[in-house]
């Protein structure tokens, strides 16, 4: 929905969110998944909680809410609360102020008594986090603080230890320790948004001392945005991929009519130091493994000159993919996700014409087009729309462009061959399968809530949850790593099957998903060879497969049956049940990749 991405018209989302709650619950071609979220506050929650869910709801989340009463989230989270065990969230969310902050140093105070005071605060809720994690085994997001609305120092209440600013910084800083050493431990960053907002327009006492809101009602929603995007990219709704513009965009003229000596990048101009900026920016973004891909209206051979440059900050071998031809953009786009096996939503259109964005918005759903004009302003826009919000990050991600560039050697390799199985063989493939190790549970988490196209049921996993998957003797797990002459892969590939049966002799999937990089290479053949010499060493005679259609998964709908499953039943809903029986016969599927099960 237009009017729920960035920039946005807050007071009009408060006013309407009831009518945006009723269209995007009516969206046929949206498909949902549901979360549990427990919102315990420090301040009144009811329209954060409210306006949260629109965003939600607009990333593909339908949330079912736990909400503490009042101030009741030092209670809720730290004692006994059978409503809140019976709820069992998928994610908890403590919304916290500065205003919760009962005992701040005073003028009088030691270092000491001001030190206690600190570490007092800090062991209350370094004691609830943990509290949490110990009986919810879910994601937990904690704001940090605000600075206060007042400086009783003046500018020295940042520096002096007797200062609220400062004890504020210094327990701020303690939290971002604790995230920094716990997994599934979030921070809201409330400093910096009621800073960008403006702390005073933020903390308007009017709103506290009348409804108890430590935040402004007109700011709620660029809360509750934030919000939205650390649960969104938990639950692997990220973008991917920037499409870029080039003429307006990433730098200044129209490179056909002005040459590349004449366009506006480099040092020369402040415009062309603003368009340096930008890009700048832009090519940060590979560090976190956001692909960069090209889409413009060009001739080629002058759309790579403004990249021969040398004031260009971006370089050609910065691209996964270049198109600058005269098709629709839209085409480019739509075969851009095909050559890199993504869905069309996984980017992030970036062009300074208005019209080209309507038309990819219109041709391409779920595509983010957003709204940038003045190029000074290109990279606050794009910032403050939280596409790439990172909540985890591994050595994948340091590597994903240059994977997508080795596929793209690959592919040349490809073509030189007739034979796709000599194709195969002179990639000289490795492969690693084993049980989940510590080493890979974030990126394994990650996995499952990224993968769309190759999943069969497409059940997504918190990191905790995947720790407890793999510490449970009644369930089999095995990831798979791929590498060849070209470059690792890393994990690619997952399954999960449950050991069940009167004989305990079953073994019942309850997930098996593969990254769409490593497609038409054998992988998921040898992951079926070491799933099945596995479960026959722990006496499992039955496996069991389960396919759950969505909107994005249409291409492993027979997967069970090209590994030798028999269908057992399907629904009006296209929900599958598959079979296969372990027997001395079994002969592994796959010769190509030379593989270490461990």
């Amino acid at each position: 929905m237009k009017e729920l991405e960035y920039p946005f018209d807050a007071e009009n989302i408060i006013k309407r969110k009831k009518q945006y709650r009723k269209q995007l619950l009516a969206d046929e071609e949206k498909t949902f998944i549901d979360k549990k979220i427990a919102i315990l506050g420090g301040e009144t929650t009811q329209n954060i909680k409210l306006v949260l869910e629109l965003f939600l709801l607009n990333y593909g989340i339908r949330p079912e809410f736990y909400e503490s009463e009042f101030n009741q989230y030092y209670e809720d989270g730290m004692f006994p609360n059978p409503e809140l065990e019976a709820f069992a969230p998928d994610l908890i969310y403590v919304c916290t102020c500065v205003r919760n902050i009962v005992e701040f140093p005073s003028a009088a105070d030691s270092r000491e008594e001001t030190d206690r005071k600190r570490e007092a605060l800090i062991s209350r809720f370094t004691g609830l986090w943990d509290s949490l994690r110990e009986k919810y085994h879910c994601p937990v997001i904690q704001n940090n603080f605000e600075y206060p609305f007042f400086r009783l120092m003046g500018n020295k209440d940042a520096s002096d230890y007797h200062g609220r600013v400062n004890f504020v910084t210094m327990v701020n800083c303690a939290f971002y320790e604790y995230a920094q050493t716990h997994d599934n431990f979030y921070i809201c960053d409330v400093n910096y948004i009621s800073a960008s907002y403006g702390l005073d327009k933020w903390s308007e006492p009017f709103y506290w001392h009348m409804y108890k809101y430590a935040v402004a009602v007109p700011a709620i929603p660029y809360l509750s945005f934030n919000v939205a995007n650390i649960i969104k990219s938990i639950y692997g709704k990220n973008k991917k991929v920037f499409n870029l513009d080039l003429d307006n965009t990433l730098w200044g003229g129209i490179i056909g009519d002005d040459g590349a000596e004449n366009i506006e990048i480099g040092q020369e101009t402040a415009l062309a130091q603003t368009y340096s900026e930008f890009q700048e920016y832009i090519k940060l973004h590979k560090e976190l493994g956001v692909l960069l891909t090209v889409n413009s209206k060009n001739e080629e051979a002058n759309a790579r000159a403004g990249f021969e440059r040398p004031d260009s900050v971006l370089r050609i071998g910065d691209f996964v993919s270049f198109k600058a031809n005269w098709n629709p953009k839209s085409l480019n786009l739509s075969e851009t996700a095909a050559e890199l096996t993504l869905l069309p939503e996984s980017f992030v259109f970036v062009d300074d014409n208005p019209a080209e964005r309507e038309i990819i918005r219109a041709q391409l759903s779920g595509v983010a087009a957003p709204a940038i004009e003045g190029v000074e302003h290109y990279i606050q826009t794009i910032d403050k729309s939280g596409f790439f919000e990172v909540t985890a990050f591994s050595g994948d991600d340091l590597k994903r462009n240059e994977m997508y560039q080795q596929n793209a050697k690959r592919q040349q390799l490809q073509a030189s061959f007739t034979d796709y199985q000599e194709y195969l063989k002179s990639l000289e493939m490795k492969g690693e399968i084993q049980s989940f190790i510590p080493m890979y549970m974030s990126r394994i988490a990650q996995l499952t809530n990224k993968s769309n196209q190759f999943n069969l049921t497409t059940k997504r996993y918190s990191q905790s949850e995947i720790e407890e998957v793999a510490a449970d003797p009644g369930r089999i797990t095995l990831y798979g790593k791929l590498e060849d002459k070209f470059g690792d892969n890393g994990v690619v590939s997952i399954v999960i099957g449950r050991i069940d049966g009167p004989g305990k002799d079953e073994l019942h999937m309850e997930l098996w998903l593969m990254s769409c990089r490593v497609l038409k290479r054998d992988m998921e053949f040898a992951m079926m060879d070491a799933l099945v010499e596995k479960a026959r060493s722990s006496g499992i005679r039955t496996i069991f497969g389960y396919y759950y259609p969505t909107a994005k998964n249409a291409m492993v709908k027979d997967f069970y049956g090209t590994q030798g499953f028999t269908k057992v039943s399907e629904d009006d809903e296209g929900n599958s049940v598959w079979k296969f029986e372990i027997d001395d016969s079994y002969e592994n599927r796959q010769d190509v990749i030379d593989v270490q099960v461990l």
